[in-house]
C-alpha cells in the first residue's frame, strides 16, 4: 500500500512540475501528514520516529540547496513526504540516487546547448573568487540566467531506483 500511495504522490508531482514547474502543497503536505499518521498508527510511537526521521532526513538533503537557489520549496517537500513515508534509511540511498540523476540529466542538456565549458569556467571563477552564480551553477536559460530541471524527475527515478535496489538486493 505504502509504495502505491508513494507512485501516486510522484506521478502528480512529475505531471505539475513538468506543466507549471511547480510541485504543489496539496500533494506534498497532506503525504507528509499522512505518512506520519500511517505509521503512527501501524507502529505506535515507533513509527513516528520513523517517519520523523525520514522527513527530516529529505528536508535536510536539499535543504542548502534550496538555500542556493538548485531547487524549489516543492522539491525539498516532496523529498520530506517520501521520508515520511519511507524512512531515513530509504530516503538517504534516494538523495544520492536523485542527485545523480539530476546531475546526469544537467550534464545532458549543458552538452546538448554545448554550453559544458562555460558552465565549468563559471563555477570556477565562483569557487576561486568565491562568489555565488546566482544560485545556480549551471548553464543560461532562456529568462533567468540558470537551466531549471524539473526536479521531481530524479526525485522519482531516485525512488524508483532506491524501491528495486531495496527489494532485488
Amino acid at each position: 500500500m505504502i509504495n502505491i500511495v508513494l507512485a501516486l504522490i510522484l506521478i502528480i508531482s512529475i505531471l505539475t512540475d513538468l506543466r507549471n514547474r511547480k510541485i504543489l502543497n496539496i500533494v506534498t503536505l497532506p503525504a507528509i501528514i499522512s505518512g506520519f499518521i500511517y505509521h503512527i498508527f501501524t507502529s505506535g510511537l515507533e513509527g513516528f520516529f520513523f517517519s520523523g526521521q525520514g522527513f527530516l532526513l529529505g528536508l535536510g538533503l536539499l535543504f542548502i540547496p534550496f538555500l542556493m537557489g538548485g531547487v524549489g520549496a516543492g522539491d525539498v517537500k516532496l523529498l520530506a513526504a517520501v521520508g515520511a513515508w519511507k524512512g531515513a534509511l530509504f530516503i538517504f540511498y534516494t538523495g544520492i540516487y536523485a542527485g545523480i540523476i539530476g546531475g546526469i540529466i544537467a550534464l545532458l542538456i549543458l552538452l546538448k546547448r554545448r554550453e559544458l565549458i562555460f558552465t565549468l569556467k563559471r563555477m570556477l571563477f565562483s569557487v576561486l573568487f568565491w562568489k555565488s552564480a546566482n544560485g545556480a551553477l549551471l548553464a543560461k536559460d532562456d529568462k533567468q540566467g540558470s537551466i531549471s530541471i524539473p526536479y521531481a524527475i530524479p526525485i522519482a527515478l531516485g525512488t524508483l531506483f532506491t524501491f528495486l535496489m531495496e527489494t532485488y538486493l
